[in-house]
């Protein structure tokens, strides 16, 4: 799976990101809020999916990551994930956490593990992913960096 996509910095109010994330039912209200860098990943030219970070200190929240439908099952959902985490860490993070309702195995299977809310630092539960705009049913995972 080593694949070598492009990872390009964009804005929040990137429509086709919206679009995306849209798409998949992941949340947009806050795309524009300070403190949020998002990717555009691509090969060959071709946009594949998107992904975005926000880090608070040595903690890093990692979100909005869609792979396009028609490149879904290819293995680019591990890059765009594996790109994040190292733009994380080049940005000082020690740790990534994220939430997610419905892909807590993909994430495991890239190191992530599950935690209770209890056990993440403040800012991660203080951010409006943790505190709005995702469900309380939704697992809240870490891994540390580099890893």
């Amino acid at each position: 799976m080593g694949f070598d996509l492009n990872q390009q910095p964009l804005e929040g109010h990137d429509e086709s990101l919206r679009a995306a994330l849209s798409g998949t039912g992941l949340p947009v209200d806050d795309l524009t809020d300070a403190g949020r860098s998002f990717y555009r990943f691509s090969r060959d030219g071709e946009t594949i999916g998107f992904g975005g970070l926000e880090l608070y200190g040595k903690a890093a929240l990692l979100r909005s990551i869609v792979v396009l439908p028609d490149r879904r099952g290819f293995g680019f959902g591990h890059a765009i994930t594996l790109g994040l985490l190292d733009e994380a860490h080049r940005k000082g993070a020690d740790a990534a956490y994220l939430l997610t309702e419905s892909a807590a195995a993909f994430f495991q299977s890239l190191g992530f593990r599950p935690i209770a809310r209890a056990e993440a630092p403040a800012t991660i539960l203080m951010t409006r992913q943790a505190a709005n705009l995702c469900p309380a049913s939704a697992a809240l995972m870490v891994r540390s960096l580099p890893a």
